[in-house]
């Protein structure tokens, strides 16, 4: 599947510019990921680099630190805010608490597959570039998560499969999806799963086919239930003071390049999203499908929490919603 972006984020709709060496000085930035080296996430990124450095003939040098090595996950954004470091990557459901246009992503059964997380996506960004110059940053690139799914050590069929069964979570909608479900459900950092396994906090997960890999999950559980139920989004962010420093062809160099991430990102978490599962099953984790009648509790769980995200959002997003809904139902 080729994606292509009809909102070229930001403003990135502009023709690619023939970049011309300049006598500007030479500029450093630090990039921080929380995700590890073997991520999709993060390889991504890493030619995101190597495009900006290769094109700026050697004028932009981006120092990236993955795996929470520089700024630990929950606080890249703050860091690009006050620009300790100059980029970033963000879960934008992990500020779900911020603004609601950060929970569309993670209502359950709004988007379920690839392509519908890209036109919902594609809709919104406007709106998130809105949202988030007002805090400060810039997004340059958005990428999805694969779709979701449990981790646990029985098959999740449906809502007797719960009971007693204490997961981790990682957002408002996904909260309240698993408590409606049967879980005792807690909202864990990344960092923390490993722990919150090994000491009986939790024993199970709610996330994607590659989180589990990132946190090998495999030494905890047998196996993963497969729902889709959202495509959550993350972001490439940067200081926009940092780039406004460059003149306007280094600063169309990084557009071009985070154009070009984020084209690439899909079609990466669409491919690792089938290799995902072979790894799985490789470490011994029984990969199923969900039911039926899991996928109906859960649909009907995700039209309860989108009224209840309604009366919070804003009439804009409201509207953009209702513009995605449209699509999807005549895509149908």
């Amino acid at each position: 599947m080729k994606y292509k972006t009809k909102y070229l984020v930001p403003a990135i709709v502009a023709a690619s510019m023939i970049y011309i060496p300049t006598l500007q000085a030479n500029t450093s930035w630090m990039m921080a990921t929380g995700y590890p080296d073997n991520s999709f996430f993060t390889q991504n990124l890493r030619e995101f680099v190597a495009e900006v450095e290769e094109n700026s003939d050697g004028q932009i040098k981006i120092d990236m630190r993955s795996n929470g090595t520089l700024v630990s996950h929950d606080e890249i954004k703050r860091s690009v805010q006050r620009g300790v470091v100059q980029l970033g990557e963000i879960r934008l459901g992990a500020y779900s608490n911020e603004h609601p246009v950060f929970r569309i992503d993670s209502l359950p059964g709004l988007a379920v597959t690839y392509d519908e997380g890209y036109r919902l996506n594609e809709l919104l960004q406007p709106y998130y570039e809105k949202v988030m110059a007002e805090q400060g940053v810039l997004p340059l690139a958005y990428v999805s998560w694969p779709g979701q799914g449990f981790f646990a050590d029985k098959p999740i069929e449906s809502t007797n499969d719960t009971d007693g069964m204490s997961i981790r979570i990682y957002s408002q909608p996904t909260q309240k999806m698993a408590q409606e479900l049967g879980f005792n459900a807690m909202v864990l950092p990344f960092s923390e799963v490993p722990q919150a396994f090994s000491t009986n906090m939790i024993n199970s997960l709610f996330t994607s086919a590659q989180t589990g890999i990132d946190v090998q999950v495999w030494d905890y559980v047998e196996h993963f239930t497969y729902t889709g139920t959202m495509h959550n989004i993350n972001a490439l962010i940067i200081n926009p003071s940092a780039l406004d420093a460059l003149d306007d062809e280094l600063q169309q160099v990084v557009r071009d390049a985070a154009r070009n991430a984020h084209e690439r990102g899909w079609e990466m978490s669409q491919a690792r999203s089938t290799e995902n599962n072979n790894v799985l099953e490789e470490q011994n984790i029984t990969v199923t499908q969900a039911s039926d009648e899991l996928q109906v509790a859960i649909n009907d769980i995700g039209e309860e929490i989108l009224a209840e995200w309604r009366q919070s959002a804003s009439n804009e997003a409201n509207h953009i919603v209702d513009d995605y809904i449209e699509w999807r139902d005549r895509a149908e």
